[in-house]
C-alpha cells in the first residue's frame, strides 16, 4: 500500500515536471496593418520596392502583415480625402511617397504616436524638425529633389548649350512652391539663364497652359517641378507632343517621368527608395521611435535619357552624357 502511494506520487511528480518542460501554446502572431498613400502612378514603384524588401525581412502578406495602398492619381482633393480615411482607419504604421502625399498625413497625425515613414520626399523639412531628428512621429528618405535643381538645370544646359530662357513649371498651392521657385531662380541666375515661371494648380490647367503658351519664344527649355499634382505621368504624356513640336528639351526628376516622355532626368529611383524605407519600418515595428531615426539620403542617384524624345525634337545627345547615363530609353 505504501509502495503504491510512492509510485503514484512519483508519477504525479513526473507529469508535473513534463508539463513544466513542455512548450506553452504560442500567442497568435501579430498581423501589422500598414496603410500606404502615393500621390501619383510614378510613386507606385516606391511601394513595390518597399513590399519586396519587407518580404525579405520576413513580413509575409496575409500572415504577419497587411497592406492597404491608396493612389491619388495626381488629384489634390482626392489626396486629402484618402489621407483622412487612412488616418481614421488607425493602421499600425503609414508609409507615403512624395512631399505632396506626406504633407496632409503629417498634419492629420500631428501630436499622435502613429508612425509615418515617407518613402520619398523632395522637401522633408516641410514636416520634420531636422535631418538628424524629426522631433515627431515621422521619419523617412529624402529624394533630394529640391537640392538637385541646380544639377538638373546644368544637365539641361549641357543638352542644349544655346538655351537662354528656361520655362519653369510650378504649383502655387503646392507643398514646395516657395522654396522651389527660389531655388530654380537662384540656379538659373547662376547659370546665366532667364527664369520664365508658368503656374498651374492642376494637371488639366498645366495641359491647357502648355497648349496656349509653350513656344520657343517663351523659352528654349523646360524644367519640370517637384510638385506631384502637376508633375504626374498623365500630364507629361499629354504635354510631351506640345513640347516636342516646339523642339523644347526638358529635364524632370525621376525615371517614371522620362518614361512618360521627358527628355532627361536626374534623381533618385523610387523602387530603391522603397527598399530603404522598408528597413526603417522594420526598425520601428521592432520598437524604435521615428524621431530616433535620422532622415536618410538616397543610396544612389540616376541620370536617365530618352533618345526617342531627343529624336523627336531633333537633338543629338552628346556622347559624354550617354556614357554617364544610368538608363537610356531608345
Amino acid at each position: 500500500m505504501v509502495g503504491e502511494k510512492k509510485i503514484r506520487k512519483a508519477i504525479l511528480a513526473l507529469i508535473v515536471f513534463c508539463a513544466l518542460l513542455s512548450p506553452r501554446p504560442l500567442a497568435a502572431q501579430k498581423v501589422y496593418r500598414i496603410g500606404a498613400l502615393v500621390a501619383d502612378d510614378q510613386f507606385v514603384p516606391a511601394f513595390e520596392g518597399f513590399k519586396k524588401k519587407m518580404a525579405e525581412l520576413g513580413y509575409r502578406e496575409g500572415k504577419n502583415v497587411q497592406y492597404d495602398l491608396d493612389n491619388a492619381k495626381g488629384d489634390r482633393d482626392a489626396l486629402q480625402k484618402l489621407a483622412q480615411k487612412l488616418v481614421q482607419d488607425k493602421p499600425d504604421l503609414i508609409v507615403s511617397s512624395s512631399t505632396t502625399a506626406t504633407g496632409p498625413v503629417a498634419k492629420l497625425t500631428e501630436g499622435t504616436h502613429l508612425p509615418v515613414v515617407f518613402l520619398s520626399a523632395g522637401n522633408p523639412l516641410r514636416f520634420v524638425k531636422s535631418y538628424a531628428s524629426s522631433g515627431n512621429n515621422l521619419t523617412g528618405i529624402t529624394t533630394s529633389a529640391i537640392d538637385l535643381i541646380e544639377k538638373r538645370l546644368e544637365l539641361l544646359k549641357e543638352l542644349a548649350p544655346g538655351m537662354k530662357r528656361v520655362i519653369s513649371l510650378h504649383n502655387p498651392k503646392g507643398e514646395n512652391y516657395e522654396v522651389e521657385v527660389k531655388t530654380v531662380q537662384d540656379a538659373a541666375k547662376k547659370l546665366g539663364l532667364e527664369f520664365v515661371e508658368v503656374n498651374a494648380t492642376s494637371s488639366d490647367e498645366l495641359i491647357s497652359k502648355a497648349k496656349a503658351l509653350f513656344t520657343r519664344k517663351l523659352g528654349e527649355g523646360v524644367i519640370y517641378p517637384v510638385d506631384a499634382v502637376i508633375n504626374n505621368v498623365n500630364a507629361i504624356r499629354e504635354i510631351t507632343p506640345i513640347i516636342n513640336r516646339e523642339r523644347l528639351p526638358s529635364v524632370a526628376i525621376n525615371i517614371g517621368t522620362v518614361e512618360a516622355g521627358a527628355l532627361s532626368a536626374y534623381g533618385a529611383d523610387y523602387f530603391a527608395l522603397g527598399q530603404q524605407g522598408a528597413v526603417l519600418v522594420h526598425k520601428i515595428l521592432k520598437g524604435t521611435k521615428p524621431a530616433d531615426l535620422p532622415i536618410e539620403q538616397p543610396s544612389k542617384l540616376y541620370l536617365v535619357i530618352n533618345l526617342k524624345t531627343a529624336k523627336a525634337i531633333g537633338l543629338k545627345v552628346p556622347k559624354e552624357i550617354l556614357l554617364r547615363a544610368d538608363k537610356v530609353i531608345e
